[in-house]
């Protein structure tokens, strides 16, 4: 019997580093090389509160607002008015308190089939296009592509990455300053500021059921074991970053869907830009556009392939440009 099992201890093995083996080779020939910076011709200007079309500056140009407010938005008609009220109510008072400080929220439509632009486009005319602009993309690119549009499209000395559904009081937006304050003096002016949940985990798994909370907890091993070990929570979308570690980091970003956030902080990890996790209110809104298995089965398929295509030299860091 001894033989037997060794023979089949050794069969199983041999068969884990076939598979491992090409799966290492999938990862790095499916990989695409570079990041896709393509913007569509429609994709290079946005429309004003009086209806013209306006060139959109890059984020290679000098800042001209101490803050940008990325929200990208996907089929979010019913839920993005919320956001944006209590978002543009506290930047209103808080520029009424200090004049000095200007801000402007770039809602990224993208790819929606409901009537998200229109919504947003009301608070253009409200506020003016200076404050609000909306960007629409052509096509759906996912979470991910839409914040990078976003991004690249801003004037802000800080950027903030916000969710559409508005699950962080937007007040919280002070702790993540302080947290980024709190990292001077920041490498080549980089630092970012994320906005964590870990602290509210034990109440999220007594509302959950067994197979969601086995879901996420997989889902955190895998981030902490591939990518991400010094960050509890990757997945909240509430982040705050400075101009050059948004230029630098969004720059070399591949994923577009999901898992993006991981990346985004690997790849910061890799270049030693300082991050704070910062706790912050959150409430869970209806109407997430996740779906529990398969998108946790696509985001965990994305971690892998972020450490194998930059372990193997498919994606690697480079000073890049976006076009």
């Amino acid at each position: 019997m001894e033989p037997l099992l060794a023979d089949a201890v050794a069969a199983l093995a041999a068969l884990a580093s076939a598979a491992l083996s090409l799966i290492i080779i999938v990862a790095h020939i499916t990989a695409t090389k570079m990041p896709n910076f393509h913007r569509h011709e429609e994709e290079k200007f946005f429309v004003n509160a009086e209806g013209k079309k306006e060139s959109i500056p890059s984020i290679h140009d000098p800042p001209t607002k101490e803050l940008s407010v990325v929200v990208p938005s996907y089929n979010e008609e019913d839920r993005l008015p919320l956001m944006m009220d209590e978002a543009l109510d506290y930047l209103e008072k808080r520029q009424k308190r200090d004049p000095a400080f200007t801000y402007e929220v770039i809602v990224v439509d993208d790819g929606s089939k409901d009537q998200t632009a229109k919504v947003a486009m009301k608070y253009c005319k409200k506020y003016g296009s200076d404050k609000v602009r909306v960007l629409t993309l052509v096509k759906n690119r996912g979470k991910g592509g839409a914040v990078r549009m976003g991004v690249f499209s801003c004037r802000g000395i800080k950027i903030l990455m916000a969710d559409a559904d508005g699950a962080t009081k937007f007040a919280d937006i002070e702790k993540v300053e302080e947290g980024l304050r709190n990292l001077q003096p920041w490498p080549d002016q980089m630092a970012i500021a994320c906005g964590s949940r870990a602290h509210l985990e034990q109440d999220s798994i007594a509302q959950r059921s067994y197979f969601r909370t086995l879901l996420m907890y997989g889902f955190h091993f895998l981030v902490w074991f591939l990518c991400v070990k010094e960050i509890r929570d990757t997945q909240c979308g509430f982040k705050l970053l400075t101009r050059e570690a948004a230029s630098r980091t969004f720059s070399a970003l591949h994923i577009e869907r999901w898992a993006f956030d991981v990346e985004l902080l690997y790849i910061a990890q890799r270049l030693k830009i300082p991050i704070a996790e910062v706790a912050v209110n959150w409430t869970e809104i209806e109407g997430s556009k996740l779906v529990p298995f398969w998108s946790w089965l696509q985001m965990g398929r994305d971690l892998l392939f972020i450490r194998l295509r930059y372990l193997t030299g498919a994606w690697h860091l480079e000073k890049s440009k976006s076009n």
